[in-house]
């Protein structure tokens, strides 16, 4: 809302507002905040009512109601998470393509190092295993 600017005061002075103006401002503050409030005591007694009515339906038919919550709350988890899992299937799915195909998709660096650094130690643990299965077979020959 637009203040009251008188025209021969410049903006930034201390402004001096007409009486009727602050009563104005004063009578739609407590409008506003008397239907605020009044309409704040109809939800409540229209709550009360409801939870009133509601209650004895809700004792009756509670051993039909809890296990149709339960059955439709795994239901709604069941397929959320069928459709999670496809959608990470299909996301894994093009990330190996675009991999095969040679587009190189986010992280694909990291794949190929550690593609290195593991033939790298199998070539290590290959050349041990030679070492120890000469030394074993040339110690049992000096035994014999």
């Amino acid at each position: 809302m637009a203040e009251y600017q008188p025209q021969n005061q410049p903006h930034g002075s201390h402004q001096q507002h007409p009486l009727s103006y602050q009563a104005v401002k004063a009578v739609t503050a407590v409008t506003a905040g008397g239907s605020l409030l009044v309409l704040s005591g109809l939800t409540l007694a229209g709550t009360v009512i409801a939870l009133t009515i509601a209650t004895p339906l809700l004792v009756i038919f509670s051993p039909v109601l809890v296990p149709a919550v339960i059955t439709a709350g795994l239901l709604t988890t069941g397929f959320l998470a069928s459709g999670g899992f496809g959608v990470a299937a299909l996301t894994v799915l093009s990330w190996i393509y675009r991999y095969v195909t040679g587009k190189h998709p986010p992280g694909a660096e990291t794949l190929d190092s550690a593609r290195l650094k593991l033939t790298s130690k199998a070539r290590e643990m290959k050349d041990k295993a030679e070492q120890f299965g000469h030394q074993h077979l040339t110690a049992g020959q000096h035994t014999s």
